[in-house]
């Protein structure tokens, strides 16, 4: 694999996907349609809409975040969405 990585031309995404096959990090599923029964089960339980919530926010803010939103190609909405789900998670980075 390493043979590959130096003839190719990756992006960081790919170099990383590579060190991470090199390093053996992957492994196979015992029972990959059950697995893959429950992840599919998973995501339509993380992405369930039902609960509604309203809230007052400063005008610049929303302003900033529908640019933001803009920039990432998805409603407001759901970048908020996602981002409250994220640190719930403890899965937002800090990018101070």
């Amino acid at each position: 694999m390493k043979v590959l990585r130096n003839k190719m031309k990756n992006s960081y995404s790919e170099k990383r996907l590579l060190k991470s096959i090199e390093s053996e990090e992957w492994f196979s599923v015992k029972n990959l349609k059950s697995y893959k029964k429950h992840l599919q089960k998973a995501a339509k339980r993380t992405m369930l809409k039902d609960q509604r919530m309203n809230i007052r926010i400063a005008k610049r803010d929303l302003d900033k975040l529908k640019a933001k939103a803009l920039e990432e190609g998805m409603p407001y909405q759901t970048l908020v969405s996602s981002v409250l789900h994220k640190y719930l998670n403890g899965k937002l980075k800090d990018c101070t």
